[in-house]
Order: structure tokens, then sequence, then C-alpha cells
């Protein structure tokens, strides 16, 4: 007997399960039951976009919506410069923003890659939108670094409307069917509004654990 096997029978045996169960339990594991969905979660989806903007901005984030890709260069350069933040963005390598019209906002600089120290805001895609509670679902991958969802200040994140779903559990059905039902990437981040904290005296801080902005710029694709 290996270690190993040493040490899943003694979990086994505290669990009082049998050597035999294991098939019960990955049955049950590849069933994806559904839980409880709220009844907010469950609409038509032009309904399913304005709760999943509602949400939110509940939760502090803040949303522009456009007609089309072609606008997003521009709102995001004008959110950045109502907030009074430098035009300067590091954006993940991803081919869908490399292909956004950057060249019609002169001012704005725009590198790809990894957040670094001295980034004060970045832009990433998001693979869904839940609008059970205003949350962006963000993936790791090459084209889409971590760092970039919690290192800079201020987070602008680009969503279509064809992205939100309502429940949870149809944006993990999205996740499954795109990896595979044995496989999944490396990270999966839930973001629902900037970072925030009430440890100290029971007082809302924002930007406690990542950016203290979360900016979203919804694309009205008309799916």
């Amino acid at each position: 007997m290996s270690g190993r096997d040493a040490i899943l029978g003694a979990l086994r045996r505290s669990l009082k399960r049998q050597a035999g169960d294991d098939a019960a339990v990955e049955a049950r594991l590849k069933a994806y039951e559904r839980g409880p969905v709220p009844a907010r979660a469950q609409l038509e989806p032009t309904a399913q976009v304005d709760l999943f903007q509602a949400m939110a901005e509940e939760h502090a984030a803040s949303l522009t919506r456009v007609a089309s890709a072609q606008e997003v260069p521009g709102a995001v350069a004008a959110y950045l410069k109502a907030h009074n933040l430098p035009q300067r963005l590091r954006a993940a390598p991803d081919p869908e923003l490399d292909a956004l019209p950057w060249e019609t906002q002169s001012l704005l600089t725009v590198e790809r890659g990894r957040a670094e120290a001295e980034d004060t805001a970045s832009l990433t895609g998001a693979f869904a939108g839940i609008a059970e509670t205003g949350t962006l679902m963000l993936l790791s991958g090459e084209d889409a670094p971590t760092t970039l969802n919690f290192l800079p200040d201020t987070h602008i994140v680009l969503l279509k409307a064809s992205q939100v779903v309502g429940p949870y559990e149809e944006a993990w059905d999205l996740v499954r069917a795109k990896f595979g039902p044995d496989a999944m990437p490396r990270t999966v981040n839930m973001i629902t509004g900037p970072s925030r904290t009430a440890d100290i005296e029971q007082t809302i801080q924002l930007g406690a654990h990542g950016p203290r902005r979360l900016h979203i710029v919804l694309i009205e694709d008309g799916a």
C-alpha cells in the first residue's frame, strides 16, 4: 500500500464510506445537480441584462452601455478622463481587445501583457456576466493574465450582452461546454463590485485587496 492509499483509506474510514461508494460519488459529481434558483434570475434575456446592471451598480460597480465594439475605445477614454486618471491602459493580450479601433483615441496609450506595479488601470474581457448577483466570471489563460484583475487600482471589463446569463449554474455550464467535463482553467475569478472590506470598525473601505474601481463596458450586441 502506498502512502496515498493509506491516507485515502483513513479518510474513507472516517467518513464511513466503503470502497464501492466511489462510483456513486463520481456519478453525483457528474450529475451537475441544480440548486434553488432565485426568481429574479429566471428572466428573459433583455431583462437579465437590465438585472445584471442593477445588481452590479448596487455593489458599487459602474457600467456604460455602447451600441457596438467600435465605441469601446471612446467609452474607456471617457471613463478615465471623468475620473482624472492617466490616459494609459494595460490590456489583456486578447485578440478581441486588439481588434478594437484604439487608433481613434490618439491620447490613449494601450500596452499589453501582465499587470505591472506602476499600472493604474487595466482592461480585460469577461467570460460571462451573472445577472443573479451582478457578478463577472473571468477565466485565466495566455490571453487573460489574472494579475490584471487585481493589481491596478482601476479595473475595466468588456462584456457583451450575449454573455449575460441568469443564475450561476448557467455560467458553469458555459465553462464545461468550453473546456469539457473533466477540465478547468487554472483560475476562475468571480468578481462582484470593487474590492472592499469592513474589518476595521465595520466601516466599508474600497480597494483593500484589489481594485477600488470596477467599470464595465457592456456591448449591446443584440444577441
